[in-house]
């Protein structure tokens, strides 16, 4: 088999499809990975074959407006004036990720399959290709389901029969999308016109597509009366690198005292980080903790190193997790996937889209406290929550289960082989 992996997004969005092309290739399939060209470093560390595509939407993270209504949730009047505005900057932005695609398409011979997010409409690329589309998400959301609201919204409780309605606006999302994904098809992958082509869950015949729910049923409920096609695999972990070793400081750090607890909140860069930088050491502060701060996209800003705190940029997870007596984090899936593998308790901070809904399965899993939404944030909230964490035992022992539960599911080598059972 031969089979091309499409992704787009950050470091949440594009880790998990690296993971599934490692995968493939231990399994003697070839493959090659088409993402943001900021993310060929580390492909190539995996020896995986890459395709780059424009960073386009991306680039926003650096937009001081974007980072503002990321940071708040895009709450209030003017919250929802960003959004709208935001998502008519990102039209030409994607012009530009799929111009790269097509080329990808071009460029590609001999492929038997196309994996691809939800983020961009590489069905088309299948199609062009004359080859199956297999729809690979990373959280819950993508298939309409009775039993829960979309987890994708910031919806307030919603009665059990309109569960199912709250999906209408995924669908409404990516129909508006269609005229422009026509347009591109037509003009570049040089197919015609078609109703539906927006639909990421059906072929043009109206057939189940195979979809891969990269995310494992221990954490996210999963609704039986989806169609069979409908397959959830376990999360889809990377394997570490080898080459990658801690600082001097780092692990000097850790040897120095008790497990510290590590906080940071990855791609999500609020408005006022410094703000979020002193609301953090506080709480550090008065939860009496050691504390490893991630400052990440610049989400927590005017932090310094001290003898109980050290501030550093990034570490990568399956290897500093372990050694956290808990983890801080904003809500992401990757991070959350990181944070239950490893066996932690957590403390879920949540910016938006779905990290709400992360945060509360972490709580009803026993995992971690009530979240501390962003929104809220206070050094008073954030102790609290980190003392909990870190002192209770019933949480201790329910993430070590828990963890344990989504080691053994191997998520990435279940998707490799529903592949090969959806090719033959």
């Amino acid at each position: 088999m031969k089979a091309l992996l499409v992704t787009h997004g950050t470091r949440g969005d594009v880790q998990p499809f690296l993971a599934l092309a490692v995968a493939l290739r231990g399994a003697g399939h070839d493959v090659s990975l088409a993402a943001p060209e900021s993310y060929a470093a580390q492909a190539q560390e995996h020896d995986v074959e890459f395709a780059a595509l424009d960073e386009g939407p991306n680039r926003l993270l650096e937009d001081p407006v974007v980072r503002e209504s990321i940071g708040n949730g895009y709450r209030g009047l003017r919250g929802k004036i960003s959004a709208v505005r935001t998502a008519r900057r990102i039209k030409p932005l994607m012009s530009a990720v799929l111009h790269d695609l097509a080329a990808v398409a071009r460029d590609t011979a001999d492929v038997d399959v196309v994996v691809h997010s939800p983020a961009l409409p590489a069905q088309h690329i299948a199609e062009s290709l004359g080859v199956p589309a297999v729809l690979a998400t990373l959280q819950p959301g993508w298939v309409p389901s009775s039993l829960f609201p979309c987890p994708m919204l910031p919806l307030p409780r919603v009665p059990k029969a309109l569960n199912r309605a709250t999906y209408l606006a995924v669908s409404a999302t990516l129909r508006a999308q269609a005229g422009a994904a026509n347009t591109w098809r037509a003009t570049e992958l040089g197919l015609p016109a078609r109703r539906g082509g927006h639909d990421l869950l059906h072929d043009a015949g109206g057939a189940h597509r195979l979809v891969l729910q990269a995310f494992s049923p221990h954490a996210a409920q999963v609704d039986p009366a989806w169609p069979e096609q409908v397959r959830t695999t376990g999360f889809w972990f990377l394997p570490a690198a080898e080459a990658w070793s801690p600082s001097r400081r780092l692990a000097a750090f850790l040897d120095a005292g008790p497990p510290p607890v590590y906080i940071g909140f990855g791609s999500m860069a609020g408005p006022q980080a410094d703000r979020t930088g002193a609301i953090v050491m506080e709480a550090v502060r008065r939860a009496g903790v050691r504390a490893v701060l991630a400052t990440g996209w610049g989400g927590l800003g005017g932090t310094e190193s001290s003898g109980e705190v050290l501030v550093i940029d990034q570490a990568p997870h399956d290897w500093l997790f372990p050694r956290m007596a808990a983890v801080v984090h904003h809500g992401g899936g990757g991070t959350t996937a990181a944070a239950l593998a490893t066996g932690r308790p957590q403390v879920v901070c949540p910016f938006v889209a779905d990290q709400p809904h992360w945060a509360q399965r972490m709580h009803i899993a026993g995992v971690a406290p009530a979240p501390v939404h962003q929104q809220k944030l206070t050094a008073e909230r954030l102790a609290a929550a980190i003392t909990e964490a870190t002192s209770s035992t019933p949480m201790r022992e329910s993430a070590a289960t828990l963890g344990a539960l989504i080691r053994a599911e191997n998520g990435a080598a279940v998707a490799v082989r529903l592949l090969e059972e959806h090719l033959t």
